[in-house]
């Protein structure tokens, strides 16, 4: 993974960071980066030993500006679509990752930026971080599926007023209404995410992954079917080694090394 030249991945145990780095244009999305987010994320959910979760984080000033508008302006309709439709797709494979992927924001996130960490599994973000979806300020809509997965993070009404308004809230105003998890000091943020993902890495692989996937799928089903695809998944689980060696560690009172199997 080391021929991109936005993205940085680098891997330290059982836990990857993802480091968007186009810093002289706020870490603008391209079609080039979106298309190397996209090739480190698919390559890092097929490696041999995939990571156990993931960090993604940007450099400068910005997590991610937004899109890059010196090369949107141009674009026709057929160019646009094609364009919203890369970004779907690096957002699907984020959000349906057999990993947790932490969104460390420690600049600006508007936009596709804003829409790349909501496909994340939660974000923590610097207080010296903005969010929004500022897109109805160029005459457009969020085109990364910030209209659907915005509504899903914060509620339909906190939506619609950030989307049809397009403003941008400070770290502090996106943790009040639950889009970020947590604000840390910025020279924290990195240290903190990485903190986080090392603690999902060192449980159960297959539960969280299970975890992971149930969540997700559970929001398009009614509650009848989601318990049902949990029960599932939780049966599922009993005929794992991990489940084994984690139970007699409990019973044991020892600290259970999960194999992933």
């Amino acid at each position: 993974m080391s021929d991109f030249e936005f993205v940085a991945v680098e891997r330290a145990g059982h836990v990857a960071i993802v480091t968007i780095q186009r810093p002289e244009k706020l870490n603008a999305l391209n079609a080039t980066l979106v298309a190397e987010l996209a090739r480190a994320f698919d390559g890092l959910a097929s490696a041999a030993d995939p990571p156990r979760a993931v960090v993604l984080t940007g450099v400068g000033k910005a997590f991610v500006a937004g899109g890059d508008i010196a090369e949107m302006a141009s674009m026709s309709s057929v160019e646009a679509r094609r364009f919203a439709e890369a970004g779907h797709r690096l957002c699907a494979s984020i959000e349906g990752a057999p990993f947790p992927v932490i969104a460390a924001v420690n600049g600006f996130a508007l936009g596709g930026g804003c829409e790349l960490a909501l496909a994340c599994d939660f974000i923590y973000a610097s207080e010296k971080a903005k969010l929004g979806q500022p897109e109805v300020l160029l005459g457009v809509i969020p085109g990364f599926g910030g209209t659907q997965r915005l509504a899903r993070r914060v509620g339909v009404a906190q939506a619609r007023e950030l989307i049809y308004t397009g403003d941008t809230l400070t770290a502090e105003q996106a943790r009040a209404i639950g889009l970020v998890n947590a604000v840390v000091p910025d020279a924290e943020l990195r240290a903190k995410a990485i903190e986080t993902a090392q603690k999902i890495a060192s449980r159960g692989p297959l539960a969280v992954a299970a975890a992971k996937r149930v969540l997700l799928r559970g929001e398009e089903m009614d509650l009848a079917g989601a318990c049902e695809l949990e029960a599932q998944s939780f049966a599922v689980l009993f005929g794992s080694e991990d489940q084994k060696l984690g139970m007699r560690a409990f019973v044991a009172k020892e600290k259970a090394e999960f194999l992933g199997r």
